[in-house]
């Protein structure tokens, strides 16, 4: 099944709904509707309203950039990113506030990243007196709103925590310059270089030493308990999340030779069906939702290849005939194939 994530995250990466805020935030200003916007990015139309506890981290990738299409904003990926506020970070922008300098938020920052989002890593290198703020994307594919708006919000949550503008820092991406550059460089100062070998930003190393006003280091034990508790709970999540992308992958094998049934999609993958049926349960997933959701998400991919017919596409994912196809369809989406595929502009 097609992905954007070729991290080490895999597909069972994950978004929290309060760092997707900035993002709905913006789009709804710029006058996006957020069905619109789900349907575009290639989720249900309900997707977005009420706002999700959380994302698949791939569906945040899409929504950046189905947001920036629909807004049609050159610098969408900055502005999500200039909208990040305390909550965005939910417990991990706690534990930054109760830290005693800021060489203990990226400390932190690299163990407890995750409970906000899965679409990267941050790393900290420090060599003769400079630090440089390394972040490992997990979608190196995605376009460059994805990193932006990673930095965008770094660097003003940075300066929120400072109380105070931070000195200007040395920003590479290592995606392609874009036309304009103006607002890189007002948020982040005159040296911003693009084309280089990975997305990091340099600086003096003493900022390390910088104390966080008002951090009330009282409360990180208490915090850095609970976060720890909430790290545990999303790894074993993971872990469960494994046995369903697996069922989703040998259903997206099955489907065109009609095998996708839990007989089989059990026997292909060397599992008794109740034992199948249990590790589905405990992921929070039926076979059933499975395959609806592989269906789904091939029926999108195959749409927009204007080479495959709407027969075509019933034939490869299992259905019956073309009336079932769109049948199912239209359930999931809350609109037919083929006003989808006009809709989101398939070439």
């Amino acid at each position: 099944m097609p992905s954007l994530d070729s991290g080490p995250e895999g597909g069972g990466g994950r978004v929290a709904g309060a760092y997707v805020q900035p993002l709905l935030e913006l789009a709804v200003e710029r006058g996006v509707d957020l069905r619109a916007l789900a349907l575009a990015a290639g989720l249900p139309a309900h997707a977005l309203s009420p706002q999700p506890e959380s994302l698949a981290a791939q569906d945040y990738v899409r929504l950046l950039d189905a947001g920036a299409q629909l807004a049609e904003h050159p610098h969408f990926g900055l502005q999500v990113g200039e909208r990040v506020k305390l909550g965005t970070y939910s417990v991990y922008g706690l534990i930054l506030l109760s830290c005693r300098d800021f060489g203990q938020v990226f400390q932190q920052t690299q163990r407890y990243e995750s409970l906000a989002h899965d679409l990267g890593r941050s790393a900290l290198v420090v060599d003769n007196g400079v630090a440089e703020y390394q972040w490992n994307s997990h979608f190196p594919q995605a376009s460059r709103h994805l990193a932006e708006s990673v930095f965008a919000g770094v660097r003003v949550f940075g300066e929120w925590l400072a109380g105070a503008p931070l000195p200007p820092a040395a920003v590479a991406f290592s995606h392609a310059a874009p036309s304009d550059c103006s607002e890189h460089r007002r948020i982040f100062g005159a040296d911003v270089v693009f084309d280089a070998p990975r997305n990091c930003a340099r600086f003096d190393a003493a900022l390390l030493a910088l104390p966080v006003p008002n951090a009330d280091v009282g409360l990180y034990p208490v915090l850095q308990q609970h976060a720890e508790q909430l790290l545990r709970k999303k790894m074993r999540t993971q872990a469960h999340a494994g046995i369903v992308a697996q069922v989703g992958a040998a259903i997206a094998r099955s489907l065109s030779q009609d095998r996708a049934r839990l007989p089989l999609v059990a026997q292909d993958l060397n599992l008794t069906q109740r034992t199948l049926q249990r590790k589905l349960s405990e992921a929070g997933a039926s076979f059933q939702q499975v395959l609806d959701r592989t269906r789904r998400e091939l029926a999108q991919d195959y749409l927009r290849q204007r080479s495959l017919s709407l027969a075509d596409i019933a034939f490869l994912l299992g259905f019956q005939d073309q009336s079932a196809f769109n049948h199912a369809f239209k359930e999931w989406t809350g609109s037919s194939p083929g006003s989808w595929r006009e809709r989101t502009g398939a070439p």
